[in-house]
């Protein structure tokens, strides 16, 4: 018989100076953040690790900053305040490197926050829609605290976790976190997808990054045939193209007949369709974004954005300036590992310019901006006015590239600088 508790007793674990681990995506719980508001008053210096925190996350807000600190692995809107402000920072780090921070104790857990889908006849929870980096959490943390929620899809993989090793169990049938990238996608977006779509080919391995510009990718491939999916994030576009066969994983060089990931985020339908789906495996985020691993699938194709790349080919994917936006993530692992893969393609796709007209194709990078896609790693680059292929070519054969698909009323701009700087 499994003791249930309330929100309140559970946290009342947590004292003062633990580094906590908060489950991400739509796994974030928010509820246990929300209690922990509530003890604020009785804890200093509680340190939370993370990535892509979701919905309200209370403990974030700069009231609190004297009891938590959010020291993020990966920078989402919901503690985007704090990391910029004084109640939180960021740890630059690839996201395949992420469970070492944990394993070696650099970064010691003493209690994780984790959601997970209802126990089985053995007593095994799922870690649900995020296996991640979630999967180390818990096998270093000291103590465990799992909210269990009848909505959380039971996914199959390396998620497993039984009731024995979590201490304080709370019950809760709150709606999953979601999103719809879907509703996002406009003209622009479908421009970059189909000229992406172009240089995918049968038979390829996939991965796409987060955002709505990997959904109109995945709109594009309707078309295809033969493609697998080797993914550290999954979204609800891949789902048509399972179903109508797109996708069906034969020609993988790993893993074959399974959609690999690590976590998955979207909407109800997404979470109903890995729920106890055999041919979706949710893995340890260092196992499916270990370059070596990912370069085991035959043409594999890595698909990521930027917020920006100078005319070198040097690609700033994590900030805005000194601005923390975002994190590495697994852009690296991919780009990496599709451009050692046989017969592979590491493509940064990305709109020439932002929604409020600013260039993202730029001389020089903004003062403070992180490098993330380094210049000597960049094969493709896309965005709806074409194609640039930059791997094996000087700097002023790039900035041409470049400048041939960056957005019409910049190129007079961009060929200035280019001669300014190469002559």
């Amino acid at each position: 018989m499994i003791n249930y508790v309330s929100a309140e007793e559970a946290v009342s674990i947590i004292k003062s100076g633990d580094r906590i681990f908060g489950h991400g995506s739509a796994c974030t719980p928010n509820l246990l953040y929300n209690e922990l508001a509530k003890q604020a008053s009785r804890l200093q210096n509680v340190e939370m690790v993370s990535i892509t925190q979701q919905g309200n996350v209370e403990i974030a807000k700069p009231q609190y900053k004297d009891s938590f600190y959010i020291n993020s692995l990966f920078t989402s809107g919901s503690v985007r305040e704090a990391v910029n402000g004084e109640n939180g920072d960021y740890v630059p780090i690839f996201l395949s490197e992420i469970p070492i921070l944990f394993k070696n104790g650099i970064l010691p857990i003493d209690v994780a926050l984790i959601t997970v889908s209802p126990p089985d006849a053995h007593g095994y929870c799922t870690l649900g829609t995020s296996v991640d980096v979630a999967r180390s959490a818990i096998d270093t943390a000291k103590r465990i605290i799992a909210i269990v929620n009848p909505k959380m899809p039971r996914t199959h993989g390396d998620g497993m976790i039984h009731v024995k090793r979590i201490e304080k169990m709370v019950w809760s049938e709150e709606e999953l976190l979601t999103i719809n990238y879907g509703e996002k996608v406009g003209e622009e977006e479908m421009k970059i997808g189909r000229n992406v779509a172009e240089l995918i080919d049968d038979k390829a391995t996939i991965q796409m990054g987060i955002g709505t510009i990997p959904d109109a990718v995945l709109r594009c491939l309707n078309n295809h045939k033969d493609l697998g999916v080797h993914t550290e994030m999954l979204s609800d576009g891949v789902i048509d193209l399972i179903e109508n066969e797109v996708v069906n994983n034969k020609y993988k060089g790993t893993h074959a007949n399974r959609t690999i990931t690590s976590f998955c985020f979207g909407t109800r339908r997404l979470y109903d369709f890995v729920d106890d789906n055999p041919a979706v495996s949710f893995m340890d985020v260092q196992h499916v974004n270990f370059p070596i691993n990912i370069m085991k699938n035959k043409k594999m194709h890595a698909i990521n954005s930027a917020i920006e790349i100078d005319l070198t080919g040097q690609v700033c994917a994590d900030s805005i300036g000194t601005y923390q936006f975002s994190g590495i993530g697994g852009q690296m692992d991919f780009m990496r590992g599709a451009a050692l893969s046989e017969g592979g393609k590491p493509i940064m796709a990305l709109s020439s310019r932002t929604k409020k007209g600013v260039p993202r194709i730029v001389p020089f990078l903004k003062q403070g901006a992180g490098v993330v896609t380094t210049r000597g790693h960049i094969h493709y680059v896309v965005t709806e006015y074409g194609t640039a292929y930059l791997y094996g070519k000087n700097l002023r054969q790039r900035a041409k590239a470049l400048i041939e698909i960056s957005h019409p009323d910049d190129r007079e701009m961009l060929e200035k600088a280019a001669f300014e700087r190469f002559k």
